[in-house]
């Protein structure tokens, strides 16, 4: 697909529910008792891996537009009696790999190549100290993984240095069906904590009780199960940043509709900072309004630790930006659906952009980058940053175009409209 550069724009667009929330809210609301509906959810790629996944584990869901019923199997989950499936879905694999603990008998994980490529070690080390017995089949650290499930313990749990806060979530989401309450404690360098925040905030929604006082530490109640419950999916941050990042490259004006300002997101973090580099951004009540200006010149540097999802987005903003950016605290990176920060290293350099890569973030110098065709590795977010780029340089060809239907089903329509009518 070639992007067809504009010269300014003024738009208002709609992005689809959060993904991370949704993923959370489905899966709580399966182990609950009664019927959920979630209102605004995300209909994509990687959430029909996880619907499939929650009915072959024993819940009613039904799929009506965007509003999705929950059955909930109050914490019994039904043995599928076969491997579940799960694409390239790593929050999926590892959110899950947690609730098949709480079913019986072993039930397998698997998904495409890229995912068994992801590590998962720390989570079922995790695991194995509550009582559960779960492995890699090829003793690896990587999925597939297979559970023999029959209960957790419960106990206390310490992560440390971890290169994916899932992990934690995981070990939260299905804690309050444990035969005993649950400390996680965390320690050292632990990525995406407003990831961790984000699942407190859902599991308290369905009413479990977690005791998150201390930094660093979560304590769940045992027997506080969750409830069925409505549920609205806010609107999602990191699909909304690809046009706040379209206001800046075209000096136009983008309102997004349905993002919460004051949202747990940690990709909201981005605004702050596209502000400091020249744009101004309107907050509303229920939408974030992007108008881009003259950005910055000179260095910057930003440690994108907690909002790891935002750095295509930067990168691609830094491409045309004078001056340089210096990116850090992202060695996950190399682990989501591609090796993100070499991904972003080559195509950038296709487009004559100098970029150091470095093992946990890039150093982009801004400058007048070419059209290119551009690899997207299957990535979602490499797909949609450049495409972003494209509205601002001639000549950029995404290749593999569909890949934006992991999030964001319905990209290219709503990048449609920030072209004159």
């Amino acid at each position: 697909m070639e992007i067809k550069p504009i010269t300014h724009c003024k738009a208002t667009v709609t992005v689809p529910g959060s993904k991370s929330y949704t993923q959370r809210a489905l899966i709580i609301a399966a182990l609950a008792q009664g019927e959920s509906v979630l209102h605004n959810a995300l209909i994509a790629e990687d959430t029909h891996y996880m619907l499939e996944a929650l009915k072959a584990l024993g819940a009613g869901i039904h799929v009506a537009g965007h509003e999705v019923t929950v059955t909930g199997t109050g914490g019994l989950l039904r043995n599928p009696g076969g491997e579940i499936y799960l694409g390239n879905n790593g929050t999926a694999m590892r959110l899950l790999t947690g609730v098949a603990a709480l079913a019986r008998g072993p039930i397998t994980l698997t998904g495409s190549a890229r995912l068994c490529q992801r590590p998962i070690k720390p989570l079922l080390d995790a695991l194995a100290f509550m009582g559960v017995d779960a492995k890699t089949q090829n003793n690896n650290g990587c999925p597939p993984v297979t559970v023999h499930a029959h209960g957790l313990r419960g106990g206390r749990v310490a992560f440390a240095d971890i290169e994916s806060s899932q992990y934690v979530s995981a070990m939260l989401i299905c804690a309050p069906y444990a035969q005993e309450g649950t400390v996680i404690e965390l320690q050292g360098q632990i990525p995406s904590l407003p990831y961790v925040a984000m699942t407190v905030e859902v599991m308290e929604a369905f009413g479990a009780a977690v005791d998150h006082e201390a930094p660093l530490r979560y304590g769940v109640t045992s027997g506080r199960h969750y409830q069925a419950r409505p549920y609205p999916v806010e609107g999602d941050c990191s699909s909304a940043s690809y046009f706040f990042l379209a206001a800046a490259l075209c000096e136009g004006t983008v309102r997004v509709e349905h993002i919460n300002p004051r949202t747990l997101q940690g990709d909201i973090g981005l605004l702050p900072i596209m502000e400091e580099l020249g744009c101004r951004v309107a907050r509303g009540e229920d939408w974030v309004e992007v108008t881009g200006g003259t950005l910055a010149e000179g260095e910057y540097t930003y440690d994108m630790g907690e909002m790891p999802d935002m750095v295509p987005t930067l990168a691609a903003l830094a491409a045309v930006r004078p001056g340089r950016t210096i990116i850090t605290k992202v060695p996950h990176l190399r682990i989501k659906e591609s090796d993100r920060l070499a991904a972003l290293a080559t195509e950038l350099k296709k487009m004559g952009v100098t970029v150091h890569e470095k093992e946990d973030g890039l150093i982009v110098e801004g400058d007048s980058p070419h059209g290119a065709e551009i690899e997207t590795y299957n990535d979602h977010r490499i797909a949609m940053s450049f495409a972003c780029l494209g509205l601002a340089i001639p000549g950029i060809r995404i290749k593999d175009a569909g890949c934006v239907d992991k999030s964001f089903p319905g990209f290219w329509d709503e990048l449609k409209k920030l072209y004159p009518q």
